[in-house]
């Protein structure tokens, strides 16, 4: 097409050209379980790379039907996602047919980490947290947490 043409308006030099249809498959709805199986296949090819694969082994959550959470718990964990982001997300929108599917990490807080239970004392706590009726069956009879 010449820049004549499209200034004069010509639109048989504009027909002459091929204009490609791309064809709009709707996204289909996968479930948790579908989604579930895909996520441990990739898990499985990437079980060499142990560090990854612990990653990938952690919780995720699925969130408006396209979105995947994965929690991080270092900004290590974090390189390694967006190194296997790309892999894995064209693994998931290929296999659950579903051009839509993001895949994000979120750092985990520093509250919802687990507190490593080491000492009696600690252990005693945490089942007291549990089942308060602990701490009145200890007072009531004299109990010592640190035996």
């Amino acid at each position: 097409m010449k820049l004549t043409d499209i200034l004069k308006g010509d639109s048989a030099s504009s027909k002459s050209e091929k204009t490609e249809e791309k064809i709009v498959v709707p996204d289909e709805i996968f479930s948790p379980e579908q989604l579930r199986k895909v996520w441990n296949e990739f898990a499985e090819v990437r079980r060499k790379y142990q560090a990854e694969y612990q990653m990938l082994m952690q919780p995720y959550e699925l969130k408006n039907g396209n979105q995947i959470v994965v929690s991080l718990h270092s900004p290590v964990q974090e390189t390694m996602l967006n190194g296997v982001r790309l892999e894995l997300g064209s693994i998931l929108r290929e296999k659950l047919k579903n051009n839509s599917i993001q895949l994000m990490g979120e750092f985990v807080k520093e509250g919802e980490q687990k507190k490593a239970i080491y000492t009696n004392r600690d252990k005693f706590e945490y089942l007291m947290e549990k089942n308060p009726a602990l701490k009145e069956l200890k007072e009531r009879f004299g109990l010592d947490a640190e035996f």
